[in-house]
């Protein structure tokens, strides 16, 4: 409602009503007089108007509120007609590029689709020629050419009837998978694996990038099978250096000492290890397993492995006893004429008695564990042990040969 007109329209009905009151005053007075009233009509007809448009309002706005959800449907029609003529013609463009992207995305998906079934076709053709040239004939004629090479006469490898298998036979042509001994398994299966490495076990992915790892591949193997394996292992590590085949990476775990020096054996060699190599050494002390990296190689022989269980300060205090048994035994067996009874001899107390356990095993060769039940194992034992241990060098006057093995870890020691 428009209240200013309204108000207006009230003064000047008012006013006119006032105007009208003292005229029918004045005519009280002079009843002869003649007067005319203020017609209010056409006021009164506007303030009526001003109501009936404000009341048609009221009626318009509680239809409106009792259809809210139908005019606010109109409302958003109404918003959305706006906006889309307000980006007519920006829509006409977005849609017109993106019927063009849409026509470019169609032919890249066909031509896409096109070029994958010809690559399938194409794999198919590769697998079939594959299938014509694959054969296990170069792979018989390799193990046995190496079973040749080293004058290995206990079996040799021969094709099935069928034509895509293997066969073992012996000298006499009997087939031989039934009679052999453990070692001759491992050693075939390691020369299959051999030759697995030059191509692959599939009639595709002979080009795929290797990464090799050996794990103890002469266990149950005699001393000429474990040469020829060795030998073998190095002409891959040959091949890596000389980045001429796909094997990108060599890994060779393994326990056997012996075998450890045949395949690290590189006459190049001079002291640390050469750039494309590392030498690790595993060890578990009080069953925490750590990897220790060397700058050369750590292990020369057999002898020399045991001195660095007992120089490695991480060293095993369930092993230490056994390691310094064996340094005992290996030592003194090779210079002869020990009296253990003797050496004992010299200690007294509880010295005596781990001098006498540690001879134990080199007097009459038990390997049992009550050797061990002398003194219970802990830290306090492991030092007492190598403290005897040093002490039998000493009295025995190769105390140079201690200090020799211990190197480094002597002067440590002392200065501890």
């Amino acid at each position: 409602m428009d209240v200013e007109k309204l108000r207006s329209e009230k003064e000047l009905l008012d006013s006119k009503i006032t105007i009208n009151i003292q005229r029918l005053s004045g005519k009280k007075k002079e009843a002869s007089r003649v007067i005319e009233l203020e017609s209010v009509s056409n006021v009164v007809e506007a303030i009526s108007s001003l109501i009936e448009a404000a009341n048609k309002l009221i009626n318009e706005h509680n239809q409106m509120v009792a259809n809210i959800t139908t005019e606010r449907s109109k409302l958003t029609a109404q918003v959305w007609k706006f906006v889309l003529g307000e980006l007519k013609s920006d829509l006409s463009s977005y849609q017109a590029e993106r019927n063009s992207l849409d026509k470019a995305i169609k032919s890249l998906t066909e031509q896409i689709s096109t070029a994958t079934e010809d690559s399938r076709k194409k794999e198919l053709e590769i697998r079939e020629l594959e299938k014509q040239m694959t054969s296990v004939q170069p792979t018989i004629d390799g193990i046995n050419a190496i079973l040749t090479c080293f004058g290995f006469q206990g079996f040799s490898v021969a094709k099935t009837a069928n034509g895509s298998n293997y066969k073992l036979i012996r000298a006499d042509g009997s087939e031989a998978h039934q009679t052999l001994s453990e070692g001759e398994r491992t050693f075939v299966t390691f020369l299959y694996f051999y030759h697995l490495l030059k191509g692959s076990d599939s009639e595709s992915g002979v080009t795929n990038d290797r990464i090799i790892v050996f794990d103890d591949p002469v266990s149950s193997l005699d001393s000429d099978i474990l040469f020829i394996v060795s030998s073998l292992i190095k002409e891959l590590f040959d091949e890596v250096r000389a980045g001429t085949g796909h094997i990108k990476q060599v890994f060779v775990l393994t326990h056997n000492v012996y075998f450890h020096k045949e395949v690290t054996f590189n006459p190049n060699r001079r002291g640390e290890a050469m750039k494309e190599e590392t030498f690790w050494i595993i060890r578990k002390p009080s069953l925490v397993t750590k990897v220790e990296k060397h700058l050369s190689n750590p292990i020369n022989t057999s002898y020399e492995l045991l001195w660095s269980e007992v120089r490695n300060p991480d060293r095993s205090n369930l092993t230490i006893q056994n390691t310094l048994r064996r340094i005992l035994e290996n030592y003194f067996k090779i210079l002869g004429g020990v009296d253990p009874d003797e050496i004992t001899g010299k200690f007294e107390g509880k010295e005596k008695m781990i001098c006498k356990s540690l001879f134990s095993w080199v007097n009459d060769g038990s390997h049992y564990v009550q050797d061990d039940l002398y003194v219970t194992i802990n830290s306090s034992t492991v030092e007492s042990y190598l403290k005897v241990f040093r002490a039998i060098f000493d009295k025995q006057g190769h105390f140079a040969h201690y200090e020799m093995m211990m190197g480094d870890a002597l002067v440590e020691s002392v200065h501890d």
